[in-house]
């Protein structure tokens, strides 16, 4: 007993050195392309370090070019400069909200109030030039997400498969939890009938 003990005792201390050193993962997900009128939006756009323990001197730049009226002007709508906002005039002005992280690698924007003029191309450009004494080279990473704007949110076939097979996974393992709590209650009585049994 005892050296079950320690070597539970063990393994949870692994457990914790190992939780300890664990170090959150950036993963680059691509961004909703539908919005719905009236709703807010979030337009995602990630841009992960190669190596997080490097600070570079980070700069984001949204750009939105316009589908509406055959009109491909690109407009500068959003700009951050290491945590400094800088709101740009122009058709988002206060409609727009960062919503991105402190360490500059998810550069997510929120649009509010979705309106149909918002349909388009929204540009996510992130230069971050490293700084190593007298050498400062530098990275441009541009992602383009193509915004469509719906009156109504439209079904997921995926999330309606996935909502489906949850109630027949649940409906599934209650009834085999009442099958095994049968099976384990007859079992109990038999062992409780035999050993009177045994007793007269």
């Amino acid at each position: 007993m005892l050296t079950l003990h320690r070597v539970q005792q063990q393994t949870l201390l692994l457990l914790l050195f190992v939780v300890h050193l664990s170090r959150p993962v950036c993963v680059d997900v691509a961004s909703d392309t539908e919005a719905v009128l009236g709703s807010s939006m979030k337009l995602t756009c990630i841009s992960c370090l190669k190596r997080e323990e490097l600070k570079p001197n980070t700069s984001v730049n949204w750009y939105f070019t316009s589908s509406e009226n055959n009109t491909y002007d690109r407009i500068h709508i959003f700009e951050r400069n290491n945590g400094d906002d800088k709101r740009v005039d122009g058709p988002f002005r206060n409609r727009l909200i960062w919503n991105g992280s402190k360490d500059l690698q998810d550069v997510s924007l929120s649009i509010l109030n979705v309106s149909e003029s918002d349909r388009g191309i929204y540009e996510c450009r992130v230069n971050r030039t490293f700084e190593f004494g007298v050498y400062m080279p530098s990275t441009l990473t541009t992602k383009n997400i193509t915004l469509t704007v719906k009156e109504k949110a439209s079904n997921d076939i995926a999330a309606i498969y996935s909502e489906i097979m949850m109630y027949v996974l649940l409906v599934f393992l209650t009834l085999w939890l009442l099958v095994e709590m049968v099976y384990c209650y007859r079992k109990i009585s038999k062992s409780d009938e035999q050993a009177q049994d045994t007793a007269y």
